[in-house]
C-alpha cells in the first residue's frame, strides 16, 4: 500500500532555469522488458531500467510466478525464465502496466494467480482485456464489474487463435495481449473493434520490442495485430530516458524562460518524442536534438495551443499546466480514456486549475482553458503522480501551492522532490 501522505510546498523559480538533467529510464520500456524477458527462452538483462514503486512491483509479481528478476544493482537488471507455477498474489499497486500486461502472462502459469491493489485500483478498467481472455479459454474471477480483485487460474497454456478486443479505453489491453501472444499455442490474431485506440506510440513500442525479442509480428491491417507462435530469445534490453518523466523538466525550461537538456537521449527513439516536440514547439519553446541530448528552451512566450493529445495523452497534466501558464486559451482534447487513469484526470485537473484560478470548461473528452491571474492554493495529487508534476511547474510561477502529496511521484521517479527542488536551485 502507498507511504502516508507528503506534503509538500512547490518551489517557485527566481529567474531562468538552466540545467542538463539525467533521468532514469522509460517506465513503458522497463516494464515491457520485464515481461518479455520473463517468457524468454533464455537470461536477459535489462541496462538502465527504472527503478520505481511501478516497476519493482512488476519485479516482484515476476518472481512470485517463479522468474528470478535479480534488481541488486540499480543500473543492471538480471531476468531468468523459470517453470510459471501458482498459487501467486500480485499486488499491482496502481500500475496499469501490472494490472493489464500481466493476467494475460498469468493464464500461462500453472495454478491460480490473484491481483488486487491500492484502492483506486479497483476503479480502473479491465473490462475489455478480460472479457478477451475468457473468449480465449481462460478461467478468469473477477469483481462484479469485471476489475480488481481478481483472480486467473492458469492452465499452463493459452490456445490463442482469434480475438476481438474494444481498447478505446486504453492501448495496454492491446499491448497486454500482444506481449504473451507468441508464447500461446496458435498465437494471437487480435483485432480492435470499437472507437480509436488511444496512445499509438506505446504500442509501436510494444511491436518493436516484440520484434527485437524475435517475435513474427504483422499489424500492416490497421486495427489489427498478428503475432506468430514462437520463441521469444533473452536479449539485453537498455532503457531509454522516460520522455513523459521528462516533460515536467521541459515545462520548467519554458516557463522560466531557461533551458534544460535531457542527457542520453538516443539518436532513435521508441517514444513519441517528434509528436511532443512539436506540441512543445506550438506552445512556444524551442526543441533541439544534439550529442548532448534532448534540450527544451523556453522564448518568454507560453501560447495557448488547441491540440489533440491522443497520442500523448500520458503527458495531459504537465501540458495542461504550462496551458494555465500560456498567454491565450488551450483546448486539450482527446483524451476521454484518461478518465480511467490513476484518477479521472480530466475532472482532478480541471478541480485542482480551478482552484488556482484558471478559468476551466470541461468536456467528455478534455479541457478548455482560460489563463487568468493564478494564486497559491493547495493542490490535491489524488495519487497520482502527473498531477503532482503539473502542480509543481505551475508553483514554479506562482508562489504558494501546496502539493498535498509528494510522495506519489515515487509510482515513476521517487527522487522527483530532491531532483525538483534542485532544479529551482539553479534559476
Amino acid at each position: 500500500m502507498p507511504a502516508e501522505l507528503r506534503p509538500w510546498l512547490a518551489p517557485s523559480a527566481a529567474g531562468p532555469v538552466t540545467a542538463t538533467v539525467r533521468l532514469p529510464g522509460s517506465k513503458s520500456m522497463t516494464a515491457r522488458a520485464l515481461v518479455l524477458a520473463a517468457l524468454a527462452d533464455g537470461p536477459s538483462v535489462i541496462e538502465a531500467p527504472l527503478r520505481a514503486r511501478d516497476t519493482t512491483l512488476m519485479a516482484a509479481a515476476l518472481r512470485a510466478i517463479g522468474v528470478a528478476v535479480d534488481t541488486s544493482d540499480d543500473d543492471r537488471w538480471r531476468v531468468e525464465p523459470g517453470p510459471l507455477r501458482g498459487p501467486a498474489t500480485v499486488d499491482v499497486g496502481l500500475a496499469g502496466t501490472i494490472m493489464r500486461f500481466l493476467p494475460p502472462l498469468a493464464g500461462l502459469v500453472d495454478g491460480p494467480v490473484e491481483f488486487d491493489g491500492d484502492p483506486h485500483a479497483r476503479n480502473r478498467p479491465l473490462r475489455p482485456i478480460i472479457e478477451t481472455l475468457r473468449s480465449l479459454g481462460v478461467t478468469i474471477e473477477a469483481s462484479a464489474s469485471d476489475g480488481l480483485p481478481l483472480t486467473v487460474h492458469g492452465a499452463g497454456l493459452i490456445e490463442g487463435g482469434e480475438a476481438v478486443v474494444d481498447a478505446s479505453g486504453s492501448s495496454q489491453f492491446v499491448s497486454g495481449l500482444l506481449l504473451s501472444a507468441a508464447r500461446f499455442t496458435k498465437g494471437l490474431t487480435l483485432r480492435h473493434q470499437g472507437p480509436p485506440v488511444p496512445s499509438a506510440p506505446h504500442l509501436r513500442m510494444t511491436t518493436h520490442m516484440l520484434r527485437a525479442a524475435g517475435a513474427v509480428v504483422d499489424e500492416s491491417v490497421p486495427d489489427t495485430w498478428v503475432v506468430e507462435p514462437g520463441p521469444l530469445r533473452g536479449r539485453t534490453w537498455t532503457i531509454e530516458p522516460d520522455l513523459s518523466g521528462a516533460l515536467p523538466f521541459f515545462a520548467a525550461a519554458m516557463v522560466t524562460g531557461g533551458a534544460v537538456t535531457l542527457a542520453g537521449w538516443p539518436e532513435a527513439s521508441w517514444q513519441p518524442v517528434e509528436q511532443l516536440s512539436a506540441l512543445l514547439t506550438e506552445l512556444g519553446a524551442e526543441v533541439t536534438r544534439t550529442g548532448d541530448g534532448l534540450t527544451v528552451r523556453g522564448t518568454g512566450t507560453l501560447r495557448g495551443i488547441t491540440a489533440d493529445l491522443s497520442e500523448v495523452s500520458e503527458m495531459t497534466p504537465v501540458l495542461a499546466a504550462l496551458a494555465a501558464l500560456a498567454d491565450g486559451p488551450s483546448e486539450l482534447r482527446g483524451v476521454e480514456h484518461i478518465r480511467g487513469h490513476e484518477t479521472d484526470r480530466i475532472a482532478a485537473l480541471a478541480a485542482e486549475l480551478t482552484t488556482l484560478g484558471a478559468g476551466i470548461t470541461e468536456f467528455p473528452d478534455g479541457l478548455r482553458i482560460e489563463p487568468r491571474p493564478l494564486r497559491g492554493a493547495s493542490f490535491e495529487t489524488y495519487a497520482d503522480h502527473r498531477m503532482a508534476h503539473a502542480a509543481a511547474v505551475i508553483g514554479l510561477a506562482v508562489q504558494g501551492v501546496q502539493v498535498t502529496d509528494v510522495g506519489c511521484t515515487s509510482k515513476t521517479l521517487p527522487e522527483f522532490p530532491e531532483l525538483w527542488a534542485g532544479l529551482a536551485a539553479r534559476s
